[in-house]
C-alpha cells in the first residue's frame, strides 16, 4: 500500500512531462441569408391568405390542406431564420460556445415538422383513395400553380447555401416539398380532368411522399449526428489522423475530436506527440491548412513532448 508521500511523489512524476496548449481559430465566413428568409416568409404568407380564401371560396378542402400544410412551413422558416441569427451571438456567461448548437436543434425540429407534414399528406391520400373525391375546378389548380412558382423561388433562396448548412437545407426541403405537393395537385387534376380516374390524385400523393421522405430523412439523420457530437458527414477522420500524423515533428497523436459546433462549423482537439516541441508558426500553418483542407475552422492543439496518453494520474 502506497503512503501519502509515495502518492505524491507519483503525483508529480505523471506531471513532469513538459507540455503546452495551442489555440487557434479560423473561422468559417458566415453567409448572411436573412434577405431569404424575408423574402420566403412575405411570400408564403400571402400564398396561405390565398389559398384559405379560395378554398373556401371553391369548397376545396385540398387547398384549405395545402394552406395548412404550407403555413407549418412557413413556421420551419421562422424557426429557422430565428435560429441563424442566434448562431451570430457572441459567447457570453454559460454559454461558452455561444448559441451556434441552437442551428442542429432547428434542423432537427425542422425534419419533425416535415414527418408531420407527410404524415398528414399520407392521411389525406388514404382519405381519398378509400372516398375518391374529384379535384376541384380551374380555380384549384391556378392556385395550385402559382403555389409552385411561389415555393420554388422561395427554394432556390436556399439551393447554395442548403449544400453547406443542414439548417438552410431544412428551410430549402420545406420549400421544395411544397412545390412538389402543389405540383401533384396540378398534375393530379389533368389527368383527372382527361381521364375521370380519380385514384390518380392520391396514387400521386404517395409518390410525393416517398419524395419527402427520402430527402427528410437524410435531413433528420445528419442532424442527429451533429446533435450528438459525431464527426460531420464531408470529413473522414482517418484522413484527419493522417494528414497529422504525416505533418514534420509530430511522432504520433491521440484524444482526437472532431465535432460540429453548428451546421457549418466544425471544431477540433487534438493531442500532438511532438519531442522537439511547435513553434507559433507551426500551429499557425497547421490551423490554415486544416482550415482549407477539410474545412475545420476551430483548432486546438496540445503539444507533448512524449506519448501521455497510456498514462494515468494518481490523486
Amino acid at each position: 500500500m502506497m503512503d501519502k508521500k509515495d502518492l505524491e511523489e507519483g503525483h508529480r512524476h505523471k506531471h513532469n512531462h513538459k507540455h503546452n496548449h495551442a489555440h487557434a481559430h479560423a473561422h468559417n465566413i458566415q453567409v448572411d441569408h436573412s434577405k431569404s428568409f424575408a423574402i420566403g416568409i412575405a411570400l408564403n404568407v400571402i400564398f396561405v391568405a390565398i389559398e384559405v380564401v379560395y378554398g373556401f371560396i371553391a369548397n376545396s378542402s385540398a387547398l384549405l390542406a395545402d394552406a395548412g400544410h404550407n403555413a407549418g412551413d412557413v413556421l420551419g422558416l421562422v424557426f429557422a431564420w430565428t435560429a441563424a441569427w442566434m448562431a451570430t451571438i457572441k459567447p457570453k456567461g454559460k454559454y461558452t460556445y455561444g448559441l451556434r448548437k441552437t442551428t442542429i436543434l432547428v434542423s432537427i425540429l425542422n425534419a419533425l415538422l416535415l414527418f408531420g407534414a407527410v404524415a398528414f399528406i399520407a392521411w389525406d391520400a388514404f382519405r381519398k383513395l378509400k372516398d375518391p373525391q374529384p379535384v376541384a375546378g380551374s380555380q384549384v389548380m391556378i392556385v395550385a400553380g402559382i403555389g409552385i412558382v411561389i415555393n420554388a423561388f422561395t427554394a432556390m433562396l436556399f439551393y447554395k447555401g442548403q449544400k453547406t448548412d443542414l439548417n438552410i437545407k431544412g428551410a430549402f426541403l420545406h420549400m421544395a416539398a411544397d412545390a412538389g405537393v402543389s405540383l401533384g395537385v396540378v398534375i393530379a387534376g389533368l389527368l383527372i380532368t382527361l381521364t375521370g380516374k380519380t385514384w390518380i390524385d392520391p396514387a400521386i400523393s404517395f409518390l410525393i411522399i416517398a419524395v419527402i421522405l427520402w430527402g427528410t430523412w437524410r435531413l433528420f439523420s445528419e442532424s442527429v449526428d451533429l446533435a450528438l457530437d459525431a464527426v460531420p458527414k464531408h470529413i473522414k477522420i482517418a484522413k484527419v489522423r493522417e494528414f497529422l500524423l504525416n505533418k514534420q515533428g509530430v511522432t504520433s497523436i491521440h484524444d482526437l475530436h472532431i465535432w460540429a459546433m453548428s451546421t457549418t462549423q466544425v471544431a477540433l482537439t487534438v493531442h500532438l506527440v511532438m519531442p522537439q516541441g511547435a513553434s507559433d508558426q507551426f500551429i499557425s500553418q497547421l490551423q490554415k491548412e486544416l482550415s482549407d483542407t477539410f474545412g475545420i475552422g476551430h483548432s486546438t492543439f496540445q503539444i507533448e513532448n512524449k506519448d501521455m496518453s497510456s498514462e494515468f494520474f494518481l490523486f
